[in-house]
């Protein structure tokens, strides 16, 4: 991945987040470059009119600080309520309405599912993920 430009097209940047989609282990290729993956989901986030966040992480500390260090990057200013539930855990969370909520999490499991949302259907309308839960941890 780190032979594309530092400047994503919108293109490059969807292909970059497919290698996400739909698989529960992603290849290692897909995440050695967690810049050029930030990036590329940055962009296309910034294209969207909000993003709906799923977050499965094994423990409720490892799912609110993905929740923390994702809704910053994409520049939400989040205060939430953190729930007691012990064991994993799935937490979703709505950037246009900031509704947030938890449950325990049943699957195996864990990362984070960002589906951006537009009011046009021709604009950017598209799930990604799971993407890791330390994808913005390291900023």
């Amino acid at each position: 991945m780190s032979d594309i430009s530092t400047h994503l097209t919108v293109q490059a940047a969807q292909e970059i987040l497919a290698t996400f989609n739909r698989s529960d282990i992603p290849p290692p290729e897909a995440v050695a470059d967690k810049a050029l993956l930030r990036q590329a989901l940055l962009l296309v986030s910034s294209l969207s009119d909000y993003q709906l966040l799923g977050i499965c992480a094994g423990t409720a500390n490892q799912g609110y600080l993905a929740l923390q260090t994702y809704t910053s990057a994409l520049g939400y200013a989040v205060s939430i309520e953190k729930s007691s539930i012990s064991g994993p855990i799935y937490i979703k969370f709505n950037s246009l309405t900031g509704g947030c909520y938890a449950s325990p999490h049943l699957g195996k499991s864990c990362g984070v599912l960002v589906a951006c949302q537009s009011a046009q259907a021709e604009a950017i309308n598209e799930m990604y993920g799971p993407l890791p839960l330390d994808l913005f941890s390291s900023l």
